[in-house]
């Protein structure tokens, strides 16, 4: 096990990171911050003083969908006449 942060740690044992730095500091571990890395022994020793902390769930926020705009509707193409035709061949002849 490498080096853990602590606000690891405190997700890992469903706590909140203020807890789990001043048990560390009681403990005598030179910690400041949630972003301070604790040694495995630490770790273990930590873990071992709450063993039935479980993982908080996370409540994930919900994203609503962005509201569709509806499409413009483009102009069907305009559908040309025989005769019309007939006045575009001549025309360019």
């Amino acid at each position: 096990m490498a080096k853990v942060r602590v606000h690891e740690l405190a997700k890992q044992l469903g706590m909140e990171s203020k807890e789990v730095l001043a048990k560390l500091q009681e403990l005598g571990e030179f910690v400041r911050s949630a972003s301070s890395t604790v040694e495995a022994p630490v770790v273990r020793k930590l873990v071992a003083l709450y063993p039935d902390a479980k993982p908080k769930e996370e409540a994930k926020p919900v994203k609503k969908a962005a509201a569709k705009k509806p499409a413009a509707k483009k102009a069907a193409p305009k559908k040309s006449t025989k005769d019309e035709d007939l006045k575009l061949i001549n025309d360019f002849e």
